[in-house]
This record gives C-alpha cells, structure tokens and sequence, in this order.
C-alpha cells in the first residue's frame, strides 16, 4: 500500500526542513517499549530502560501503543518552527486541548483509564502529558541531545545540498526506501493506509527523526500540515563507543587531563564511570567536570538517583 503527496507550485515552494524535540520523544518511546523491533537503536535502550524506572511516564506510553498504527495528532504537532526547543513545542501541545477528543476519536481501539482521563478533561491531562514528557527527556534525551541534534543538523546540510545540485526531484529522491518520487507525486510505503492526499498549498514539512528507524510516518489530515518524519542517515554511529585521543592543541589549552574526559563523553557517563575510565578519583573527576561545565564544555542531566555528564555542541566542535 502507499500513501501518493501530490505536489503544486505552492507546495514546493512551501516544502522545508525542521527538527523536533518532542517528536523525536514519542517516538522513542516505541523503542523503549519494543527494543528488539530497533536494532540500530537498542544500544540506547538497553542505557536509558534503567534509568526510566524512576520516571512516571504511563500516560505518554498509553499514547504510543506497540504496535503503533497511529498516533494522535496532538501529541507531536508539526513544528512551526525550523529549530524549535522542547519547552516550545510542549507549549504548543498545552495549547492543542480543542484537538484531543476529535484526535484520539481517529485513534481505533479502547483506551485505557489514563486516556480516558485525557480525553475527560484536555487541559489538565495535557498539563499532565506535558510534565511526564519532560521528565522523560530529561532521563532518556538530554544527555544524548547534542550529538543526536549534530546528526539531524547534518542530515538537513545534506538535502540542502542536494536540492541545490538537482532541485526537489533530486532532494526527494532518495529519501528513504520507502519512499519514492515520480511525476510531482511522493509515495510513501504504508502498513496501514492506502490513497492518494493533496498537500492543500502547504507544501511538505520533513522532519528527519533518529527514532522514527527503521520506519517512515506520515501526517496527511487537517489541520496539521502536511509532515513525513524519515530516520537520517548515520543512526548507527550515534552509540559506537569510540576510542578518541584528544587533540594535541586542545590538550595544551584545557591540559591533558580535562582534554580526556571531553573524549571519554563520547557516551554520556557518571563520575564513577568516568572515574573508572581514565584512572582517576571521583572528586578528581568531579573538580574537572565543574571546570568544564562553568567553560560550556559540558551539561549535567539529574534524573532520580542519576547524574549524567555529556558533551556540549562546543566540545564536539573542538574535539572533532
């Protein structure tokens, strides 16, 4: 079955590119609960599965089933914006409670009593599916945020170039294997759905998104514009442990030791790894970690018994 975007004028001239915080969450969340389904991303569940015990997420998981045949529109609303934070797209989710009922009455089978609750009173079960998106963010995403964020900028980099050496035929062309373009027609391979969809003058939004793999979705009803999240190229590399020596420059800068740990974050980590990694105390480690993160070379992640540290998009920058 395909679903076939027929494009206008308009709607290529409308197609762009954004990056979305919240939709790369509720996508995630089919992974979390279906790791085996994921390969290329398991690695990341098999770290995040533990942490997320101390987070309460029921509801976001009752609006993510497995298998996922759709997904209510409200919860991860097209970005308006190319480069949108999570605050702001869980602002527009809060705002989205005229969308709940009509949204989850597309969504086939029975719900349970947290949905049922949602669809009850929108505004106070958003302001509840709102808070546990965040605090999952903050256990599952955050620390992995930076390096997921490069992949993604780099993935938009490309198409731009390609739709400047071939214009959308050449852009579009190759966007995933389900996913073909003929005669101003995009056809998108579908489990479930079959037909054809106008684009209604809006153009096309593409969201490439890590946790969508190894799947391709489609938003094609009103009043949500049109939007296909695809996974970018170089899923595989985001959770290789790589062995990194820091460079020589850096290390006359930062010293050798600080240098080191910058190239130990390659994964995010507690002190105590980190510790373990390069030899070193736990409050050695910790002095360093604070130098680095009053530098903007680091980020620490709080979640329940857990303290992660990460590299920042500098650090990456400087390191690579």
């Amino acid at each position: 079955m395909t679903i076939d975007l027929t494009f206008t004028a308009h709607d290529i001239a409308n197609t762009r590119f954004a990056i979305s915080p919240l939709g790369e969450v509720v996508a995630s969340v089919r992974v979390v609960k279906n790791p085996s389904a994921h390969p290329l991303l398991r690695s990341w569940a098999d770290q995040v599965r533990r942490r997320l015990q101390d987070v309460d997420w029921r509801l976001l998981s009752d609006l993510v089933p497995v298998p996922t045949i759709s997904i209510a529109g409200f919860t991860c609303t097209p970005p308006a914006t190319s480069m949108p934070d999570l605050d702001l797209e869980l602002a527009t989710m809060r705002g989205a409670a005229d969308r709940v009922r009509s949204d989850l009455d597309e969504i086939p089978g029975p719900r349970t009593k947290r949905v049922q609750a949602l669809y009850a009173d929108p505004e106070q079960g958003l302001e509840r599916l709102a808070e546990e998106v965040a605090n999952y963010w903050a256990a599952a995403m955050a620390p992995y945020w930076s390096r997921i964020r490069s992949l993604l900028e780099g993935e938009i980099l490309y198409r731009a170039r390609l739709l400047a050496e071939g214009g959308a035929q050449r852009m579009l062309a190759d966007l995933d294997d389900a996913v073909s373009w003929q005669d101003g027609t995009l056809r998108l391979r579908h489990r479930y759905v079959s037909g054809a969809r106008s684009l209604r003058g809006l153009g096309l939004l593409l969201v490439p998104c890590v946790f969508a793999s190894p799947r391709v979705f489609s938003v094609t009803t009103p009043p949500y514009q049109p939007t296909v999240r695809y996974p970018p190229r170089g899923i595989a590399t985001l959770w290789e442990r790589r062995e990194l020596d820091p460079p020589e420059a850096l290390a006359a800068v930062l010293g050798r030791t600080r240098a080191r740990l910058l190239a130990e974050l390659d994964q995010p980590a507690s002190t105590r790894d980190l510790a373990q990694r390069a030899g070193l105390s736990e409050p050695g480690v910790n002095q360093h970690l604070t130098a680095l993160r009053k530098a903007g070379l680091c980020s620490a992640h709080r979640t329940g018994r857990y303290v992660l540290y990460a590299r920042t998009a500098i650090a990456e920058a400087l390191l690579g």
